[in-house]
C-alpha cells in the first residue's frame, strides 16, 4: 500500500512493500484512460463521442468490453507503457496481448499516476508531456461516479460524508481460484486529501479481500497522518 497527503508540505509518498508487484485487474482502467487522453492531446483533438462512451462505461461500470476497445485504441501494452513512462511510472508493465488485467504494477506507481491526475499544483509531467488540466478533470469526474456496488475499497477510509474518487479491481485467478483485490483513488480525511493505493493478491474470497483492502486503507491514512515515516517492516 502507498499513500500521499496532497495537503501536506511533505510531498513524499509513504509506502509499505513498495517493491512488491501485483496484477492490476481493473484498476488499470485509469491508466488506459490516461493513455487515451494523452493520445488525443498529442493529436490536438478532443476524445470522440464513441471514445467518451467507452471511457464512461469502463470507469463507472468497469465494463470489460469497453475496456478491450480502448486497450486496442491505445496500442495495447506498448501504448500503455509509453503513457506511463511520460507520467513518471517506472515499475508498471502492460499485460500480454488482450489481457490488460494482468498488467503488473506497484502501489507506489499507482500513487504516482494518481498524483498526475489529482494534484492541483504543478507536477513533474504536464503538457506537452503530461495530462492537461481538462484531461485530469475528466478522469477525476468519472472516478467520482462509480456505480453503486463497486464503490467499496479506499472510500471506507474517508471521513463521514466526504466525497471520494476511486477505481477498484477484482479478479479470481483461474490457476489458483484466489482473488486479486485492489483499490486506488482519493479520499478526504479531516480536511486533508489523500491519494491511496492498496494492492492485494491470494485472497480466499472477494469479500475477504475487500475487507482486507478497506482495513489497509484506513491504516495507511492513519500512519501518514501520524507522520510515521518509514513504516516498520
Amino acid at each position: 500500500m502507498a499513500v500521499l497527503d496532497l495537503d501536506s508540505a511533505d510531498e513524499q509518498i509513504v509506502s509499505f512493500g513498495q517493491d512488491a508487484t501485483f496484477s492490476t485487474a481493473s484498476i488499470i482502467k485509469v491508466g488506459i484512460l490516461a493513455a487515451l487522453l494523452l493520445r488525443a492531446q498529442d493529436e490536438g483533438r478532443e476524445v470522440t463521442a464513441a471514445e467518451r462512451q467507452h471511457a464512461e462505461a469502463m470507469i463507472r461500470n468497469s465494463d470489460n468490453e469497453a475496456t478491450a476497445v480502448l486497450w486496442r485504441a491505445i496500442g495495447e501494452a506498448e501504448g500503455l507503457d509509453a503513457a506511463h513512462e511520460r507520467l513518471g511510472l517506472s515499475s508498471t508493465h502492460g499485460g500480454p496481448d488482450i489481457r490488460w488485467g494482468l498488467t503488473q504494477t506497484t502501489a507506489t506507481d499507482q500513487v504516482k499516476l494518481l498524483r498526475g491526475v489529482f494534484s492541483r499544483g504543478p507536477v513533474v509531467a504536464r503538457p506537452p508531456e503530461g495530462l492537461s488540466q481538462a484531461s485530469c478533470a475528466y478522469i477525476r469526474h468519472l472516478m467520482g461516479q462509480i456505480a453503486q456496488g463497486q464503490d467499496w475499497g479506499i472510500s471506507a477510509a474517508g471521513s463521514h460524508g466526504s466525497r471520494w474518487a476511486l477505481k477498484n479491481g477484482w479478479l479470481q485467478r483461474s490457476t489458483t481460484n484466489l482473488w486479486v483485490i485492489n483499490s486506488v483513488g482519493q479520499v478526504t480525511v479531516h480536511g486533508h486529501r489523500y491519494l491511496v493505493s492498496v494492492l492485494s493478491g491470494g485472497n480466499a474470497s472477494m469479500e475477504g479481500g475487500i475487507s482486507l483492502v478497506e482495513r489497509a486503507a484506513r491504516a495507511a491514512i492513519g500512519a501518514a497522518s501520524a507522520h510515521a515515516r518509514p513504516w516498520p517492516q
